[in-house]
């Protein structure tokens, strides 16, 4: 069986595909977050919001740079990466 991080990196792969024939766009910004999120939940097996005001997203803006990034889609977008990512 494959490391955690490596089933983690999988996933989000998958996740990032669905979202695209979904016809979502991520900016290279929200990338950015997004593969930092990730990095979050293979070491941590989850994210919550308050992750986001802890290091490394605090060097980047924590939680209100995230809003203004993803908006009122964060909390789902957290849901559905600590689904997608950690199952």
């Amino acid at each position: 069986l494959a490391p955690f991080a490596e089933s983690v990196s999988e996933r989000f792969k998958e996740w990032l595909g669905a979202k695209a024939r979904a016809g979502v766009a991520f900016t290279p910004e929200q990338l950015a977050w997004l593969n930092l999120i990730r990095d979050h939940i293979a070491t941590s097996l989850s994210i919550e919001p308050e992750d986001l005001d802890l290091s490394p997203f605090n060097q980047r803006g924590g939680l209100g740079k995230a809003h203004q990034l993803f908006g009122e889609q964060l909390p789902g977008l957290l849901d559905e990466l600590n689904e997608a990512l950690a199952a």
